[in-house]
């Protein structure tokens, strides 16, 4: 297993560690600040710095063995087993996507509908309702949104046995993703007074911390279901 940092410390933008696994574009780490693709959030990119050398992660993704971590690599390149290095990621991107998930996450509590999909970007975002009638007001819910976002609600995370969740399935938002079951126990998000659900990504520590927003479409896709994409509307937040 890759011992996940992100999990702990989302903030945390960079980690000592040693290489246990390598192949042709590929390695992976005993730790990573990286997150992998996964829940609808891409995976980090950023770079890897060993003793003479600097190379590019172009994607994170989840390894073949339960719990390990791969960081491929640009050009085709490795490393080799116990080598040092020095993770570092493109964290300016990884924040845009924290405050992307965040946002999502409010998105989620603003629409009354069951969530069937969802996609986070680099700026931009969107989740899939199941809503047989078209409802949905760009203006409201941008309003929502950032009122929301400007009274900097707190976001705390907590971890719960699997069986709670298994009781509790109002818990999990998305139908198409079921949350990581790390040694049998579940992290919850909470936008303290508006959600809690199960989530294993990566998010801010307040709605602030988000930015100004806009909903910039509404689509029908299907009969049901209604494609809500929600993107940035102002420059980086000052953090």
């Amino acid at each position: 297993m890759t011992e996940a940092a992100f999990r702990t410390d989302p903030y945390r933008s960079a980690i000592e560690s040693v290489v246990t696994r390598s192949g042709d574009g590929w390695v992976e780490l005993a730790a990573t600040v990286f997150y992998p693709t996964g829940g609808g959030q891409p995976g980090d990119t950023g770079r890897l710095v060993a003793a003479e050398q600097e190379l590019d992660v172009v994607d994170t993704i989840k390894g073949e063995a339960p719990g390990s971590i791969r960081h491929v690599l640009a050009d085709g390149a490795s490393l080799a087993p116990g080598t040092t290095v020095r993770a570092v990621l493109d964290w300016p991107r990884r924040h845009r996507l924290m405050r992307m998930h965040t946002c999502l996450h409010l998105l989620c509590r603003a629409v009354d509908g069951v969530v069937t999909g969802g996609q986070i970007g680099d700026g931009k975002g969107r989740l899939d309702f199941d809503i047989p009638e078209s409802i949905l007001d760009k203006a409201a819910l941008t309003t929502q949104l950032n009122a929301w976002i400007e009274a900097d609600h707190a976001v705390r995370e907590r971890w719960i046995e699997a069986a709670e969740l298994d009781a509790r399935p109002d818990l999990v938002k998305t139908m198409s993703v079921q949350p990581p079951r790390t040694g049998g126990r579940i992290r919850l998000v909470e936008i303290d007074g508006l959600d809690l659900q199960a989530c294993g990504g990566t998010h801010v520590r307040s709605t602030a911390e988000i930015g100004p927003v806009k909903i910039a479409k509404i689509e029908k896709k299907g009969r049901q279901n209604r494609r809500v994409q929600v993107v940035f509307d102002a420059p980086e937040p000052m953090r």
